[in-house]
């Protein structure tokens, strides 16, 4: 009881919940929400400008403007949060997750307005929220922690020389950071310098907080984490783990329950070590404790997250429980309804994220609108979504769209399921991490469970564009060819029994080109009566059926192999999906205007996004991947590089300019 004493973390709460205001958006947002329906609570959707047609905004019972799309102006405002809560009428908040989910000023500023924080106290907040200071805390507990530097002097020069006596590989981590945000790998001193410029740079702009720490980098790890639930009367329990070792940038991308690297020895050790590192603290609400696991199988703590986790899906899935309305009994004041003996922890499942992102373009976020999203449901799968179709993803939050989450009695068919739900999915209008997801989770060696923190790179780091690209994308163009012929067929209007494109030349085949990528594909097809058709494409002549064409799904016949395919027509683009195929064309106008073109060495945004710092001046001399100019947008910074050795004749930006995407920032003339 001394921890809870000392910290404060007491609480003395009767009030059941009447109304909820969700202080957070996408899918995290709607997620809560259907657990405040399915409780009969009330809710209250806070938004940004950019958020206003989004679908958790008209989900909500109420909806609050907060302000311009910018996070600083809006999501971060406590001010305009309490004020919302007030004007509503709201007697709790949940955070979600980022944002103000770990802001223990936020939850002392919610109890002082009298309005119940749903998560852990400040003081539980706060003793978490550096990570320099919680590594020193769990270490008195007898937690494992990893070698490393958390001091207070954070010059430059001290961080650098206490990596270098840490010894390479080395770790930065911004101590107020999660998510991967303020995080940098650093295997040799030559590029240690940047690398803590950097690290600091995105721990103060993502977090505030620039501060840094240095620890020791273990090869080869697993990442795994416990779910860890504790009430206001001493109660506190594990829900057992999770792995989540597939990431990218340090950021998860595919989870599961369990970890196929624990044993029931080691499950129990790392749960106790949980469970101490909830009691230094007095922990109340869900949270996680996180965990590197060594080859080896040692393990050591990592971070503890405050605040439900974006994986949270799986434990309940195993477990039965409902995490949000766990949180929400226990921010009343209820007592653990479960004990530690009584979880259940049956079955596996897995869940991925899927990012608007270019994996071949080192996972690049993009933006844009979902111009389609559909996905059937089947027996085993969920689908935590923050956008449906007519969504438009923006450059100011996080590129996440949905997270998909399946189960079954064993690893085996939980894999079959993913597989299957992702091969389902047609989401259109902007890049996504599908087709990566689905190269993960086919690969020999995921299969088998023979997994890491460095998977990607060992097996797809030298490959991460999409192989089968460009056989999606000639199959998709003759889909696309026959479904525009048939819309047309449908909306004419004049002579009506003559067939679509007929000409007083037979022989002249009607013809359509597309663009995929740097790629040019041109169609060409002759109708036959009867919805047969010729078609030619890349020198191969087939002969193809219509069999129906009820938009936006085309079936047709092969030979004797009939396919469905989802066609989705906006504008000059054109996206067709099936389970085996999918591709995004750009119909080719047939007069294009070459005054679009970008010049010779022309160096172009690749996304929308603010210039945060300019490296070149005009006249400058500049060699092939010297870095030009860095960008910030979607909480990451990206670096445009010289693409040859030459000289810089143009800059048009500035330091401190938004800028579009694909607009021309500079151009470096080849020598």
């Amino acid at each position: 009881m001394g921890c809870l004493q000392t910290l404060g973390s007491k609480r003395a709460l009767t009030t059941t919940i009447q109304k909820i205001l969700v202080a957070n958006r996408g899918e995290i947002a709607r997620r809560i929400m259907r657990t405040c329906r399915k409780m009969g609570i009330s809710t209250v959707a806070v938004y940004s400008d950019a958020d206003a047609a989004m679908p958790f905004v008209a989900e909500a019972d109420e909806a609050v403007r907060l302000g311009p799309a910018p996070s600083a102006e809006s999501y971060l405002r406590i001010d305009k949060i309490l004020e919302a809560a007030a004007l509503t009428g709201s007697d709790a908040i949940h955070p979600g997750y980022g944002f103000l989910a770990e802001n223990a000023a936020f939850a002392e500023a919610c109890a002082d307005a009298g309005v119940i924080f749903i998560g852990p106290t400040a003081d539980a907040i706060r003793a978490m929220g550096s990570k320099r200071e919680a590594k020193a805390l769990v270490s008195k507990a007898g937690v494992p922690v990893i070698p490393g530097y958390d001091g207070a002097d954070q010059d430059p020069g001290v961080l650098a020389k206490k990596a270098v006596e840490v010894g390479f590989p080395v770790l930065l981590k911004a101590s107020a950071g999660g998510g991967g945000k303020g995080m940098k790998l650093v295997r040799e001193e030559a590029g240690l310098s940047d690398a803590i410029a950097s690290a600091a740079r995105e721990g103060q702009s993502s977090f505030g907080d620039g501060t840094l720490l240095v620890e020791k980098y273990i090869d080869d790890p697993r990442h795994v984490e416990i779910q860890i639930l504790g009430d206001s009367h001493g109660n506190l329990i594990h829900l057992n783990e999770r792995e989540c070792s597939i990431q990218r940038r340090h950021q998860k991308i595919i989870e599961e329950a369990p970890s196929p690297a624990l044993d029931a020895a080691l499950r129990n050790k790392m749960g106790e070590a949980a469970v101490l590192c909830g009691k230094a603290i007095g922990y109340q609400n869900a949270g996680t404790v996180e965990f590197i696991l060594a080859p080896d199988r040692s393990f050591y703590f990592l971070e503890v997250n405050t605040r439900l986790q974006v994986e949270h899906p799986i434990t309940e899935c195993l477990t039965g429980l409902d995490l949000v309305e766990e949180q929400i009994r226990v921010a009343q004041g209820e007592e653990l309804r479960t004990t530690q003996e009584a979880v259940r922890f049956e079955g596996a499942a897995l869940e991925v994220r899927l990012y608007a992102e270019d994996p071949s373009a080192g996972f690049l976020p993009q933006s844009g609108k979902v111009v389609d999203w559909n996905l059937p449901r089947v027996e085993g799968l969920r689908v935590d979504s923050g956008v449906e179709t007519g969504s438009e993803v923006g450059i100011h939050y996080d590129p996440m769209l949905a997270k998909i989450i399946t189960s079954g009695e064993t690893r085996d068919i939980a894999l079959q399921r993913m597989r299957r739900a992702l091969r389902s999915l047609s989401v259109q209008g902007l890049k996504t991490n599908r087709e990566f997801l689905l190269r993960v989770l086919d690969h020999p060696a995921f299969v088998a469970a023979e997994i890491d923190t460095h998977f990607i790179e060992r097996h797809l780091g030298d490959g991460l564009t999409d192989e089968s690209a460009e056989v999606n994308a000639t199959r998709a163009a003759v889909v696309a060819a026959l479904a525009e012929q048939q819309q047309r067929d449908l909306e004419r209007e004049l002579v009506p029994n003559v067939p679509s494109g007929w000409r007083n030349n037979y022989h002249s085949p009607q013809w359509v080109e597309y663009t995929v990528g740097e790629r040019d594909l041109r169609v060409e097809y002759r109708h036959l009566g009867d919805d047969h058709f010729s078609v030619w494409l890349d020198g191969e002549e087939r002969d193809l059926q219509v069999v129906s064409w009820e938009e936006p799904y085309l079936v047709f016949e092969d030979g004797r192999h009939r396919q469905r395919a989802r066609v989705i027509f906006d504008g000059a683009r054109v996206f067709v999906h099936s389970p085996s195929f999918d591709a995004a064309l750009q119909r080719k106008p047939r007069f294009p205007d070459k005054s679009l073109a970008i010049p010779a060495g022309g160096c172009i945004a690749p996304m929308p996004g603010k210039v945060i710092e300019l490296r070149v001046a005009e006249g400058d001399t500049v060699q092939a991947g010297q870095v030009l100019l860095i960008m910030e947008a979607m909480k990451m910074e990206h670096t445009v590089t010289a693409p040859h050795d030459g000289s810089v004749t143009t800059v048009s930006v500035a330091a401190g300019d938004q800028v579009d995407a694909d607009a021309l920032l500079a151009v470096v003339e080849q020598q």
